[in-house]
């Protein structure tokens, strides 16, 4: 059983690099699990969630809020919801946009509030922000998360040219994970 399921969609790569890294973090508990770009889930996916320790919800900021994908998976974890199939799960959140602020922070709070009425416990990112004048993009949480672990990649950037603070803080958020999964 894996002790961590980091569930996610991710339209160009970028969300899915955070998601790595976030299970790179957390160590070998950790399992992926892609949203494809129909919204579906692959086969046994609903039972590595049902059976996780800690569900992580992961969705790129579309126009504001989860992408379409992330909603339909959201939607039919209702058959969980009904059965309260993840009551008291820890959970956890994390988002990218191509914009420094991009209101990351809706799509945060859709996927704390979905962790909500499942009755899910929240994990925040619990990392001080970089707020000095002398904080950089390569800085760990420089774009100064507290409920979850927003990440901000140019939209005509690559996989490989992603910011490595965020990838940092990534880790470090699947390290607290992991930590408090335990």
């Amino acid at each position: 059983m894996s002790s961590i399921a980091i569930v996610y969609h991710s339209g160009y790569g970028h969300t899915a690099k955070i998601a790595q890294a976030v299970a790179e973090g957390a160590g070998a508990g950790a399992t992926l699990i892609a949203i494809d770009a129909e919204g579906n889930l692959p086969d046994g996916a609903w039972d590595t969630l049902n059976a996780a320790k800690t569900i992580v919800f992961g969705s790129p900021t579309y126009m504001g809020n989860v992408s379409w994908q992330f909603k339909k998976f959201a939607d039919a974890s209702s058959k969980a919801w009904f059965t309260r199939a993840w009551q008291d799960k820890k959970a956890a959140g994390f988002t990218n946009s191509a914009s420094l602020n991009g209101d990351k922070a809706s799509t945060l709070a859709y996927l704390q509030t979905l962790a909500n009425q499942h009755g899910m416990l929240w994990i925040s990112l619990g990392l001080a922000p970089a707020n000095s004048k002398a904080a950089t993009r390569a800085d760990v949480n420089n774009l100064g998360g507290s409920g979850g672990l927003l990440a901000s990649t140019p939209a005509d950037a690559s996989t490989d040219e992603m910011v490595s603070g965020d990838l940092a803080t990534a880790k470090a958020f699947g390290a607290r994970i992991a930590k408090l999964s335990a």
